[in-house]
């Protein structure tokens, strides 16, 4: 049903045309002055009809209109009203922007929205410019590879949303400034850059890890004192005294084991980077079965399977480490009667696999995300009976960063777990031979967790 403002313009359009048709009949001639008068109203309705476009055109908010009546006039208060509240919405968006502009312009982490096709600047806040070198609106636009030279971060950003975080690199503005760098894929077009100062974690991390090497250094002489002085002890000698010294043996060995785990450790996380070699791995495999079968003594089934049909680049004596931690760890965490199952096998992205599988307890899958931190045990009681140091997954760990690959673990309570290795394309090298001589023993053999 019309409203009163229609219903008048409607009266009127009708008093009009009545109007000129009287006034045809009169004159004797009704047509051209009902053409006339129509011609007038679509005249009268244009003029308002340009005046309302040229309200609804300006950027100047117009005066509000007077109460008249009539559609146009119904229409102008409509309008009026409506640009009335999309301005007030428009004000409030624009007060939030400011602020939360201000907000990330106060954060201390350097923060920088990239176009994600191009990778290039949109905005960054001021602590970018310290932390990256990045200032707006100076460097908007630039592209963020050439802006962050000389930190490699092309490969790094065509990850995108998998890309993992760049813990430890220099600033780009200030070799001095360790940073660190995650990048947030928050729509499909726009990535967000944080830059954090890591310096003062990286200088205590420095100072734990100096520690932890000398006290391991000083622990490891006294340690080799006692347990030569234990060894020399016969515990035939007095039946009271055999249990005790049996079981001081047995934890000078572990403290011996985990010293060594921790020198090992702290050598590990002092490399950048390793000295590439061609690790055979069919020699490496054979070492491992034999190491398993000397630590299993017949209370295990084990299988190795060598699928790959390639060798790895890197540094023999490490990888050899991690590969036999995992192994160990294993064959103590496996009941008798239990399998493990050693495999090395091709990816479907090129690279390959080397994975570890067991029929033990299995790890309950909190733990699981903590299971490569130093000393952390999913259950105390039984690593403390298998004889482990809490440091094996973290020396595999570390092994794998340098060889820029990574470990996954799988595991069910009750089905036992599968601890992998993966390695990238550009670790594999073709086995030229398969009949290498057997490597010699690395002079560190680490292990357990």
């Amino acid at each position: 049903m019309p409203n009163p403002s229609w219903r008048r313009t409607l009266a009127t359009l009708a008093a009009v045309l009545a109007a000129a048709l009287l006034a045809g009949l009169a004159l004797g001639h009704p047509w051209p002055a009902l053409a006339m008068a129509a011609l007038g109203l679509l005249a009268a309705h244009l003029v308002r009809l340009a005046r309302v476009m040229g309200q609804l055109e300006a950027r100047m908010r117009p005066p509000p209109p007077r109460p008249r009546g009539g559609a146009w006039d119904a229409l102008e208060r409509l309008l009026h009203r409506a640009r009335r509240e999309v301005r007030g919405r428009e004000r409030r968006l624009v007060e939030m922007m400011r602020a939360y502009r201000a907000v990330a312009t106060a954060l201390p982490d350097g923060l920088a929205v990239v176009d994600r096709n191009t990778q290039r600047v949109i905005w960054c806040n001021s602590a970018a410019d310290r932390l990256l070198g990045l200032r707006y609106p100076r460097d908007k636009g630039a592209s963020l590879c050439e802006r962050l030279r000389p930190l490699p971060i092309a490969h790094w950003l065509s990850a995108g949303r998998h890309a993992e975080p760049i813990i430890d690199a220099a600033s780009p503005a200030d070799p001095g400034i360790r940073i660190s760098l995650r990048l947030i894929a928050y729509s499909d077009s726009l990535w967000l850059l944080v830059a954090r100062d890591v310096s003062k974690l990286m200088r205590l991390e420095q100072v734990r890890r100096d520690f932890v090497a000398n006290v391991s250094h000083e622990l490891r002489t006294p340690l080799t004192v006692i347990h030569g002085y234990l060894e020399m002890l016969e515990p035939a000698d007095d039946e009271e005294w055999a249990p005790a010294i049996a079981e001081m043996r047995r934890q000078s060995q572990r403290m011996t084991q985990l010293v060594e785990d921790l020198l090992t450790l702290s050598r590990l996380e002092g490399q950048d980077a390793v000295e590439d070699e061609h690790v055979a791995m069919a020699p490496l495999l054979a070492t491992l079965r034999r190491e398993a079968d000397a630590l299993s003594q017949g209370r295990h089934v084990l299988t190795v399977e060598d699928e790959a049909g390639v060798d790895l680049v890197g540094s023999p004596r490490e990888l050899h480490s991690a590969f036999s931690n995992l192994v160990a760890n294993a064959v103590r965490y496996t009941p008798s009667g239990g399998g493990i199952h050693v495999r090395f096998a091709r990816e479907g992205d090129g690279g390959a696999v080397l994975s570890v599988q067991d029929t033990g307890y299995g790890i309950p899958q909190p733990h699981l995300e903590r299971l490569t931190e130093r000393f952390y045990r999913a259950s105390s009681s039984r690593t403390r009976e298998t004889g482990g140091t809490g440091l094996g997954l973290a020396i595999v760990k570390h092994v794998l960063q340098l060889h820029q690959s990574r470990l996954s673990i799988q595991s069910e309570v009750g089905r036992g777990s599968t601890f992998s290795c993966h390695f990238g394309p550009d670790r594999l090298v073709e086995r030229l031979d398969e009949t290498h001589e057997e490597p010699q023993d690395p002079t560190s053999t680490d292990r357990a967790g």
